[in-house]
């Protein structure tokens, strides 16, 4: 598992990355979903579904003045004809919220699905999973942001949304009740009497507002410390998985005591984060619950005088008392989900901030000067005038001007520290920035086989047909390649799953990957320093491998000389110059989370 730094342990100052464009860039990537018209069908049944509650609600309403009006005559016939009424009501709204449960629970799951594909596509196009991985704090832990965040925004998003639209239809639906039922209402003070056109929707108003703007200077911090949060545990999430994946090297090396060590610090960042974050909750909860406490009785304290006057009977008390909780609800929606809200404002701002990123790497990376990498209708592999920038420097191929024709077998080669593995990533186009010109054969298929074998998940018979599918080759040719490859004891697993990075020595799984390059027998191979981690017999078969089985492929080995020098029929040198023009990595503005310097971004492994 490749090394990641984790996200910076400070916020940094806000960004000109509005609300507005982030809602842009979510937009935009909705709009080209292949889900958009699922998700647009589940949204109408989803209003359907709230206006049908909302005319249910003003059922309900109108059934308050009968049943509390019977109650007060103490007329127990009509008092039981309204219960069986009641249920009916009940029951109909019941069947309606199953049904809006239903419809919300598959938005979100469908909103999921097609959220996480969008990120998913877009990290994964081209080479952007590779230059992100190189543009700063942003392309830190991009799993959490894939996972995590996207799950929580979509759940967060769908709740907020149809709590917003309820909240709206509700209250066009009970404003006017309100407004009919206290517009009557006549105030006697000191021997005048007087009216206010619809006193209780104005006193709901000013009510829910006063509720909504203290709630949001109370708890506007909890935006940045959110944000600050889920960075926090992306952290410590990261360094669990990576003591676990490297739990054999610190088990061997004694480093319990310091994992622990640094595993207590991303534990004690994050604790202090929800530290605040339990703070400014509960300045925010004395807001909202002392609004909440007086809510019970708001209502009726606000009609009161109007009831004891004798203008109003007690059933159109409770009707009015019902029609404002409802319009109040609706009004005070903001000040009950304030803490969705920025929660929602902050997890929208790491999804946003990320796809925006990606998008934005193949700019940026454009900026530096870069290899002129071209595929051309020339027979061969042509390199003239290489160099590589980096952050330590330029490596450069001593010879000039180079053309590698089909069926040749050339090592490149140079001392420790010159950057073999970063002219590896030149040639396979994945470090894009210096000069010169390369050049690949077009309409041909080119393996690139990294120092690191990989195996994705699943059974031998997957990892060994890799990318091409389990189904590419029979059974007794994944045999003999296994075997040819020294492993045939494995030839018996070929449908078993395991994590075969995990259960195979480093030299079996060098030998496995070379056992895929015999099956695959592809024309034009370049590799990086596969066979120099092997010893023994294990060199000898690889070294058949590239004699015998791929002995029309055109092959460039980059590694150390020496060690199989007579398999290859020409020698390229490559040279570091220290003083040479270096890299500046451009990097993707990462808000919340600072960016960190653009030190190791590039740093090959020699």
């Amino acid at each position: 598992m490749p090394d990641k730094k984790p996200e910076s342990a400070k916020p940094s100052r806000q960004t000109d990355y509005s609300l507005r464009q982030q809602m842009a860039t979510m937009g935009r990537a909705f709009m080209a979903s292949p889900l958009r018209n699922t998700i647009f069908w589940l949204s109408g049944g989803m209003l359907v579904m709230i206006l049908a509650n909302a005319g249910g609600q003003l059922i309900l309403n109108r059934w308050y003045r009968p049943f509390y009006d019977a109650i007060e005559r103490r007329d127990v016939p009509d008092f039981f004809h309204q219960l069986v009424i009641f249920c009916l009501i009940a029951g109909g709204l019941l069947v309606l919220n199953i049904f809006q449960t239903w419809l919300s629970q598959m938005l979100k799951v469908r909103l999921r699905e097609g959220l996480t594909l969008d990120l998913v596509g877009e990290w994964l196009k081209g080479r952007r999973a590779f230059r992100l991985a190189n543009a700063g704090a942003i392309g830190v832990n991009p799993d959490q942001r894939m996972h995590e965040d996207s799950g929580h925004l979509t759940d967060l998003s769908t709740s907020l949304a149809i709590g917003l639209v309820q909240s709206t239809v509700l209250l066009l639906s009970f404003v006017g009740v309100l407004w009919s039922l206290s517009s009557g209402f006549t105030f006697h003070v000191s021997g005048h009497s007087f009216q206010i056109p619809g006193y209780m929707v104005w006193a709901a108003i000013l009510y829910a507002a006063s509720a909504s703007w203290l709630s949001w200077l109370v708890g506007r911090p909890l935006i940045g410390l959110n944000g600050e949060r889920y960075a926090r545990e992306a952290d410590l999430r990261y360094s669990l998985v990576r003591v676990n994946e490297h739990v054999d090297a610190v088990t061997l090396a004694g480093g319990q005591v310091d994992e622990q060590r640094r595993l207590e610090r991303d534990l004690g960042s994050l604790i202090g984060v929800l530290r605040r974050l339990v703070t400014a909750n509960i300045r925010l909860d004395w807001v909202t619950d002392a609004y909440g406490w007086v809510t019970i009785v708001a209502p009726i304290i606000i009609a009161a005088p109007v009831y004891f006057a004798g203008d109003m009977t007690f059933g159109g008390l409770m009707m009015a008392v019902g029609a404002f909780n409802q319009v109040h609800s609706s009004l005070r929606w903001f000040v009950a989900n304030i803490n969705t809200i920025t929660d929602w404002r902050a997890t929208l701002l790491r999804i946003a901030a990320f796809r925006f990123a990606l998008t934005r790497t193949d700019e940026l990376h454009a900026v530096e000067e870069q290899i002129d990498f071209q595929r051309t209708a020339e027979d061969g592999i042509v390199l003239k005038d290489v160099e590589i920038a980096s952050p330590s420097g330029c490596t450069r191929l001593k010879e000039r001007n180079v053309t590698i024709a089909p069926g040749r077998k050339v090592l490149v080669t140079g001392d420790p520290g010159t950057g073999k593995t970063l002219f590896f990533r030149a040639m396979a186009g994945l470090w894009p920035w210096g000069s010169g010109h390369i050049g690949m054969p077009e309409n041909e298929a080119i393996t690139f086989v990294p120092r690191t074998p990989y195996f994705p998940p699943g059974t031998l018979r997957q990892a060994m047909t890799y990318p091409l599918g389990e189904n590419s080759f029979e059974d007794d040719e994944l045999a003999e390649a296994l075997k040819r490859a020294g492993l045939e004891r494995l030839a018996a697993s070929l449908d078993r799953s395991s994590r075969w990075e995990r259960e195979l020595s480093d030299e079996e799984q060098h030998a496995l990957a070379f056992a895929r390059l015999d099956l695959h027998r592809p024309a034009w191979v370049i590799i990086d320093e596969a066979m120099d981690m092997l010893e023994g017999d294990a060199r000898k078969r690889a070294a058949a491998v590239l004699t015998k089985r791929l002995k029309d492929a055109t092959i460039l080995y980059i590694g150390r000389a020496g060690l199989a020098d007579k398999l290859f029929s020409r020698t390229l040198h490559l040279e570091k110059d220290a003083a040479g023009r270096s890299l500046k990595p451009m990097h993707v503005p990462s808000p919340p989370e600072k960016e960190k310097p653009p030190a190791e971004a590039g740093q090959d492994a020699n």
